[in-house]
């Protein structure tokens, strides 16, 4: 028996790529060091993102790009996006463990109180999504 695919899938398949994406080219702008990106930090924020070790850039990356797997994953209709959404909670999680816990001063000293807020926001986000394509597989629309 074929499942059909809900319309939510396409939906939240659709705006969790969308949303993904930016934390993907937030990545990849602030590694790679472009100019016009960093132009709009301070000397003291580009200091800590040029001096991230390199499990917190890992966990930055595995976050980022876990989250944009998951996300086409779920739009293919993989239960492989259970697993990315996974590591990507988990890398999110690390980064923020990073930044909040075992940075001196924490950064939202020099990010500001919304920094742990978006830190939040994307790790309750990755959770949700998580907990979605789980519920997806559990419902057989997840192969």
């Amino acid at each position: 028996m074929k499942i059909r695919t809900p319309w939510h899938l396409w939906a939240v398949g659709a705006v969790s790529l969308l949303w993904n994406l930016g934390s993907a080219v937030d990545f990849v702008m602030v590694v790679a060091r472009a100019e016009p990106y960093l132009d709009r930090m301070s000397d003291a924020q580009r200091a800590y993102f040029g001096g991230l070790p390199g499990w917190a850039t890992a966990a930055w990356a595995l976050g980022a790009w876990g989250a944009v797997a998951g996300s086409v994953f779920l739009l293919l209709r993989s239960r492989l996006a259970v697993w990315a959404f996974g590591l990507a909670a988990a890398g999110v999680t690390g980064m923020a463990v990073h930044g909040q816990v075992l940075t001196a001063p924490p950064v939202t000293d020099l990010m500001g109180s919304g920094q742990l807020w978006l830190s939040a926001a994307l790790v309750a986000g990755l959770v949700a999504m998580l907990a979605y394509a789980r519920a997806m597989t559990r419902r057989g629309v997840l192969r």
